[in-house]
C-alpha cells in the first residue's frame, strides 16, 4: 500500500465515524450507504483536492453527494 492510498483511507475511515456521529447512525450502516452511492470512490477520486482541506470537509463532502443523489 503506498502513502497516498493509506491516506485515503484514513480519510475514509474519518468520514464515515464522522457522518455516523453527524446523523446518530452506526458506522456499519454508513458503510453500506457510501457503498450504495459510491462515496468511498469519490473521497478517493477526490483526495488530491480534499487532503489539502480540513477532515471535516470529508464529512460535509459526503453529505453533500448524498443530500445531491437523492433529491
Amino acid at each position: 500500500m503506498t502513502e497516498i492510498e493509506h491516506d485515503q483511507n484514513l480519510m475514509l475511515v474519518y468520514a464515515v465515524e464522522g457522518y455516523s456521529q453527524r446523523h446518530n447512525l452506526l458506522e456499519k450502516d454508513v458503510i453500506i450507504l457510501f457503498r450504495k452511492h459510491k462515496i468511498n470512490h469519490l473521497l478517493r477520486k477526490n483526495y488530491n483536492a480534499l487532503h489539502t482541506q480540513d477532515l471535516d470537509e470529508c464529512i460535509s463532502f459526503a453529505e453533500d453527494v448524498l443530500t445531491w443523489k437523492q433529491s
